[in-house]
């Protein structure tokens, strides 16, 4: 069951995602080559709790971390660890907060230094899938109709759709219903209703769309090795459009 969210609700979730997006701003300006990414897990825990909320990942189905760090092949749920970040890779950075009951959610995927050409592609491709999907998210749609427009946007860039990883609703739980695929048909899926609270998350990969568990037992990688890249926000829909709750 999709629950709807009163706007005073939403108000606290735009506080959550607010807080959220500082964090994140703050630790992206440390990912640089060398840095592991253990430095980078406990920065964003330290200020998560400086601001008075709490990491929503650490403990979540016994993940030891605050922040997922997917480097390269690992799309999503990479544990921090120290491992140091290098000069061509891509960083994904996966980080949610726990803030006066709500939870909200965003990831971004960085290069690091001079990346490989198609790998900046690959980036700019699934930061646009998101933007595309976010202008589908309104009143009168439907969660197809967001799932259709990334997976074609997608596949025309030439890159392949992660398709059993998925977005999410959120409010007082990380997981809510419904899930958002990021492939399907038109018209298809729940109508959106105002007070839905949902992320959208693309995961897009160079070769095939095969994965497999990491060895850590909590990431997921390309089957084939190849690059991924995932970008993602809360969101909340209103009378006036759809507000993207994890902006600054």
């Amino acid at each position: 069951m999709i629950s709807i969210k009163s706007r005073k609700e939403i108000a606290i979730m735009k506080e959550s995602g607010s807080i959220l997006a500082s964090i994140m701003k703050e630790v992206k300006k440390r990912v640089e080559p060398g840095i592991t990414t253990k430095e980078l897990d406990k920065l964003a825990e330290s200020l998560i709790l400086e601001s008075g909320a709490k990491p929503s990942f650490k403990g979540y189905d016994g993940f030891p971390a605050s922040l997922c760090t997917s480097i390269n092949e690992v799309i999503v749920h990479g544990i921090p660890s120290k491992q140091k970040v290098k000069q061509g890779d891509i960083i994904s950075l996966d980080l949610g907060v726990f803030y006066k009951g709500f939870h909200s959610d965003m990831a971004v995927t960085l290069p690091i230094g001079d990346v490989d050409p198609e790998a900046k592609r690959l980036l700019k491709a699934t930061k646009k899938a998101l933007k595309r999907g976010i202008k589908k998210a309104r009143i009168g749609n439907t969660f197809g109709d967001i799932s259709n427009t990334i997976q074609r946007y997608i596949e025309d860039q030439g890159f392949n759709v992660v398709k059993e990883l998925c977005g999410h609703g959120i409010g007082r739980e990380l997981h809510e219903d419904p899930q958002i695929l990021n492939y399907g048909k038109r018209h298809s899926g729940p109508k959106i209703k105002e007070g839905m609270c949902f992320c959208i998350e693309p995961m897009l990969v160079i070769g095939s769309a095969e994965i497999k568990k990491s060895k850590d037992g909590f990431g997921f990688e390309t089957e084939d090795g190849s690059l991924s890249a995932h970008f993602e926000h809360s969101l909340a829909v209103t009378q006036e459009g759809c507000l993207i709750l994890t902006s600054l």
